[in-house]
């Protein structure tokens, strides 16, 4: 007898998908890190309903339609190993929606937790313009401006369709009155720009971390996450070019992830400020520009 026949309410595909996951021993890690929350946000972002649903709500009984769609996609992410946010093709990022699909990585980078607090203690005072370099959906730069209201914010990225997805989601939250997307290999397409800041979530994994990845990862653009053989390909280019596309006093802030001790060794002339995270993450720096002058 065929699944849909024996389940039937928003509770049992959540159960039944919790189960399918755990058995399968998937790797969580893009939003989530257990079944029960994957299946959750299978389910709940497959029938277009908030994370917040009222739990009597979850024994609504479902269309045949709707059943076989989340039959179909929670045995895909079992079968195939097809993150979440591009089964559904959307995924949340600073409680943000974004539009995905398999040209940009899936938003959950720890910037999120900076980009709420405003950039406390770290920034003294809002910037006017905000650039978010290798953008993929545009997530960082959308959150940034929200977070500051009034401030110019370009979202830039080296792959047309990510710059395509990027436009997606500035008219997504009706932001084209201050949010561009351009098409730029690092600021080769920003020649002359100036930002108070630069935030960036580059390709940084290694080649020996990139071969090792869970299958989930590998469904991901390889040019947004390889950089090289020890990653940092990309990041001494944006060192190098960074001082030049910010006014006096802007900052940079980039996550490596795990380069981090290989880019310390590589710049030790560097001040790296490391951020420390209350909700997780690592491998993410500030600098100002006067501390990036000199490599120039």
């Amino acid at each position: 007898m065929a699944v849909e026949q024996d389940l039937h309410t928003i509770r049992d595909y959540i159960r039944w998908g919790a189960s399918r996951f755990s058995d399968a021993e998937l790797y969580f890690g893009h939003g989530t890190d257990n079944a029960w929350d994957e299946a959750t946000a299978l389910v709940l972002q497959s029938l277009h309903l908030p994370w917040d649903i009222d739990k009597d709500s979850l024994s609504a009984r479902l269309s045949m339609a709707e059943r076989s769609v989340l039959v179909e996609r929670i045995e895909r992410r079992v079968n195939e190993r097809i993150p979440v946010a591009y089964l559904t093709g959307q995924a949340y990022f600073c409680g943000l929606s974004f539009a995905v699909n398999e040209q940009v990585l899936v938003p959950r980078s720890p910037i999120a937790e900076l980009i709420e607090q405003g950039f406390h203690p770290w920034l003294h005072e809002a910037p006017n313009r905000v650039l978010d370099l290798c953008t993929g959906s545009g997530c960082i730069g959308i959150a940034c401006a929200y977070a500051f209201e009034w401030a110019e914010v370009d979202l830039s990225d080296i792959s047309p369709a990510a710059v395509q997805m990027a436009e997606k989601n500035i008219a997504r939250h009706q932001l084209q009155d201050r949010v561009r997307a351009v098409e730029s290999d690092l600021f080769a397409g920003l020649k002359g720009e100036r930002y108070d800041l630069i935030v960036s979530n580059p390709p940084y994994v290694n080649a020996e971390d990139l071969a090792s990845m869970p299958d989930e990862y590998q469904q991901e653009p390889e040019i947004a996450l390889g950089s090289g053989e020890d990653g940092l390909d990309f990041t001494r280019r944006l060192l190098n070019e960074a001082a030049e596309h910010l006014n006096d006093g802007g900052a940079l802030l980039v996550e490596v992830g795990n380069s981090w001790p290989a880019l310390e060794k590589a710049f030790p002339q560097l001040p790296f400020t490391w951020i420390e995270f209350e909700r997780g993450g690592h491998g993410v720096f500030l600098l100002f520009k006067e501390q990036l002058v000199e490599l120039s």
